[in-house]
């Protein structure tokens, strides 16, 4: 792969953001400078890390920007899981976000076992 476009992973995360990005409209606009601004921060992370990560010289640098974005990953679905619990949006408002979200974890996760492997 030359580019980190072409990483599915990159791609699904890039899905998420705009997934995100419309679920983050549908809060109070009392959350625009706290919830909203939380979630709209973690999503972006995911994919900024990939392509960050893809991007430096080595695989144990490669591994360390794919563990944060699997860490955003984990931060965004603790808000998603929030927002239901606190009534904002439905579980069935966020279903697409979940699943796409624990695909791309488990993707991040095959990875950075591949090639944590390889170090």
């Amino acid at each position: 792969m030359q580019n980190h476009k072409e990483l599915i992973v990159w791609q699904k995360a890039m899905d998420l953001v705009a997934e995100i990005y419309k679920l983050v409209k549908m809060l109070p606009k009392e959350e625009t400078y706290a919830l909203s601004d939380q979630m709209r921060r973690s999503v972006i992370s995911i994919p900024s890390n990939i392509a960050e990560g893809f991007g430096r010289n080595s695989t144990r640098e490669y591994v360390h920007f794919l563990r944060i974005a699997r860490g955003s990953c984990f931060e965004l679905d603790t808000q998603i899981i929030a927002c239901v619990k606190i009534a904002y949006l439905s579980e069935n408002e966020t279903k697409l976000s979940s699943e796409l979200l624990n695909e791309i974890i488990k993707m991040l996760s095959s990875m950075i076992k591949k090639l944590s492997s390889n170090l």
